[in-house]
C-alpha cells in the first residue's frame, strides 16, 4: 500500500571520570529512585490503547511529511521545502495548542550566501501547576537526505509506502518520524483529558542533515538567563539507532571528528601519461604514499601521538559491555561483509564494540581530482587531493589531532624528496561527548524502555558524532540523553530508508512513558539550583 503525502570546534566533555553530574538532591544515589506516582501508572494502559488506535492516522501525518522534500544539502531548490515542514510541523502544534515560533536563522546565509531556514521552538506547559513542573527539552530535525527513485529506491522515496509492516520513505525514521512521535505523545494527553507530567519543549531544526548551520549560535544565544532553554532541566534526543535490529538501547557516548584534506600539486594542468609520463615529479604517486602512510590493513593509527590521550579502559566501563546483545556473524551480514571477506577487524564482541565505539579510528574516504570514470583516461592528475578523517573519543583535542596529522604528513612528505607542493587541511573538528547511564535522565529513559518492552535496554556508545550533543550539554549544563527509537537496520542516509512500523508505534509508547517517568523524579529542577558539577 502507498500512503500518500502532500506535495568550528565544539568544546569538550569531560572524560567517563568526570561525568556531568551534579551535587544536588535529585542526582544523589539515595533519593534518584522515582517517586509514587499512581496517576501515572493509571495513564499507561489508556495511554498505549491509544496510541494503538491511532496508528493508521500516524502513518498518514507521516507520509505528509514524507511527501514534503526538505533536503538541505541543496538550499537554491529545496529551501522552500523546508520552510514548508517547519509551518506544517508549527501549525501541527498550534492546533494542539502549543506555543510555537519560527527563530530567524543566526547565521541569516551558509558559506556560498545562500538564506538558511529558521528553526523551530514550540513549547506545552504541564497544566496548572507547570511553573512547579521540571522541563524536558526534545530536540530533532525536519530536514533529510537527498533521495532519488533512480539512486536504486524501489519506490519513489518521497511517497510513503507500507510493504511488509515496514514503512518505506525518506525521513520516516531519520528523523521525521521521531520528530512527529513528540506530538503524538502530546496529543494523546489532550485527547485524554491528562496534564503532561512535565513541561516540554521542543527545538527542530532544517540543517541537520548539512552540518547545522546557525544551530550553535541558537542554542548559545537560547542558553542565555531568561531565554528559551535556560529553564530545561533535561534533554532528549531520538536521533539515532538501536544497536541491532530486536532489542532497544540507551546511548551514552559519541565519538567526535577530525576531517582533513591532504593535497599534492605538480603542475599547473593535467597532463598526458604517453607524453610526459617519466619526465615530471607525478603528485599522486607521493598522495598514495601520504594516505599510505596513515592506517596499515590491520586498523592500526600510523600516526604519532594519536593514541596518547586516550583514556584507559575501567573496570566499571568493561562491565558495560558484557550483557550487550550483539553477534559478530550477524554484524557482518548486515554490513555485507560476509559475502566478500567474511573477517572483521575484531573476532569478539568485546573488541569489536570497543574498536567501534571508544576508540579512535582512521578512515580513508577518496580521492579528488583522480580520473573516477567508467572505460579509460590516460591522464597524470594536476593536482590530487585526499579525504580522510579520524574519529575521537573523549579527551582526544581536534586541535592537538590536527597537529599529529599534520606534523606526521609533513615528515613523510619531507622524507619522500617531492619537489611537488603539499598542503594539509583539517576541513572539521569536534570533540567526543560521554554521559552518565545512572543519572537520572537516563534511568526515567531506560524504565520507560522497560516498560514498554519488558526488557532492560542495552547501553551503548556509537562510533558516529552528533555535535548538537555537546552544544546542549555545554551550553545549559543539563544532561543530554540520547534515546533512540529506530533499528538498525533502519538504512538512514541510504536506498530504501524505512521505519518499522512495530517502532512507530512503540516509540510513540516509549517517549510518552518516559515524560512520566521524568515527572516522578524527585528533588529540585536542576535548571535552578545549579549545583556543584562532581568532579
Amino acid at each position: 500500500s502507498v500512503v500518500q503525502g502532500s506535495s568550528s570546534i565544539l568544546s569538550p566533555i569531560s572524560s567517563y571520570q568526570t561525568l556531568i553530574s551534579y551535587n544536588c538532591p535529585l542526582n544523589k544515589e539515595q533519593t534518584m529512585a522515582s517517586s509514587s506516582s499512581s496517576s501515572s501508572d493509571e495513564f499507561t494502559t489508556p495511554f498505549y490503547n491509544h496510541v494503538d488506535a491511532s496508528v493508521p492516522q500516524y502513518i498518514s501525518e507521516l507520509g505528509e511529511a514524507v511527501g514534503i522534500p526538505s533536503v538541505s544539502a541543496d538550499l537554491p531548490t529545496h529551501l522552500p521545502d523546508i520552510v514548508k515542514m517547519m509551518e506544517w510541523t508549527k501549525a501541527y502544534i498550534e492546533r494542539l495548542g502549543g506555543w510555537a515560533s519560527l527563530m530567524d536563522n543566526p547565521k541569516k546565509v551558509d558559506d556560498n550566501g545562500h538564506p538558511l531556514p529558521p528553526i523551530l521552538l514550540a513549547e506545552f506547559n504541564a497544566g496548572e501547576t507547570f511553573e512547579e513542573k521540571k522541563t524536558v527539552c526534545c530536540y530533532a530535525h525536519l530536514d533529510v537526505q537527498p533521495a532519488a527513485k533512480e539512486d536504486g529506491w524501489d519506490s519513489d522515496p518521497f511517497v510513503l509506502t507500507e510493504r511488509d509492516e515496514k514503512l518505506y520513505g525518506r525521513g520516516s525514521t531519520d528523523d521525521k518520524g521521531p520528530a512527529l512521535s513528540w506530538l503524538w505523545v502530546i496529543q494523546a494527553h489532550r485527547k485524554l483529558g491528562v496534564d503532561l507530567p512535565v513541561n516540554v519543549k521542543l527545538m527542530f531544526e532544517g540543517m541537520e542533515e548539512s552540518g547545522s548551520d546557525g544551530m550553535f549560535e541558537a542554542i548559545a544565544l537560547l542558553s542565555k538567563e531568561g531565554e528559551f532553554l535556560s529553564d530545561v532541566d533535561f534533554f532528549c534526543i531520538s536521533d539515532n539507532y538501536w544497536l541491532g535490529a530486536n532489542k532497544p538501547c540507551l546511548t551514552y557516548g559519541l565519538r567526535g571528528l577530525a576531517y582533513f584534506s591532504v593535497s599534492v600539486q605538480c603542475c599547473e594542468q593535467d597532463l598526458h601519461s604517453g607524453v610526459l609520463g617519466g619526465t615530471v615529479h607525478e603528485a599522486m604517486t607521493d598522495l598514495v604514499r601520504l594516505m599510505s602512510s596513515l592506517i596499515d590493513s590491520s586498523g592500526k593509527i600510523l600516526v604519532p601521538g594519536i593514541m596518547d590521550d586516550v583514556a584507559p579502559v575501567t573496570p566499571e566501563e568493561e562491565t558495560l559491555y558484557e550483557g550487550i546483545d550483539f553477534c559478530c556473524d550477524a554484524y557482518k551480514k548486515e554490513n555485507k561483509v560476509a559475502s566478500v571477506s567474511n573477517k572483521l577487524l575484531k573476532e569478539s564482541k568485546k573488541e569489536l564494540l570497543m574498536a567501534r565505539w571508544r576508540y579512535p579510528t582512521l578512515s580513508l574516504h577518496g580521492i579528488e581530482g583522480a580520473f573516477a570514470g567508467a572505460g579509460a583516461k590516460t591522464v597524470i592528475p594536476a593536482k590530487s587531493i585526499g579525504k580522510f578523517s579520524l574519529r575521537l573519543v573523549p579527551d582526544q583535542d581536534p586541535q592537538r589531532i590536527e597537529k599529529c596529522v599534520t606534523d606526521h604528513l609533513n615528515k613523510v612528505f619531507a622524507d619522500l624528496g617531492s619537489p611537488n607542493k603539499m598542503e594539509v587541511t583539517m576541513l572539521h573538528g569536534a570533540k567526543a561527548w560521554l554521559s552518565d547511564p545512572k543519572h537520572p535522565n537516563f534511568e526515567a529513559a531506560a524504565r520507560a524502555t522497560e516498560k514498554v518492552y519488558g526488557a532492560s535496554p542495552d547501553y551503548t556508545r556509537e562510533g558516529g558524532s552528533i555535535p548538537i550533543t555537546t552544544a546542549f550539554e555545554e551550553a545549559t549544563q543539563m544532561n543530554v540523553c540520547l534515546l533512540p527509537v529506530g533499528a538498525c537496520d533502519d538504512m538512514a542516509h541510504s536506498q530504501n530508508e524505512k521505519y518499522n512500523k512495530r517502532n512507530l508505534i512503540n516509540g510513540v509508547k516509549v517517549l510518552g512513558t518516559y515524560l512520566h517517568e521524568l515527572g516522578k523524579l524527585d528533588g529540585p529542577k536542576p535548571s535552578k539550583c545549579r549545583c556543584v558539577e562532581l568532579t
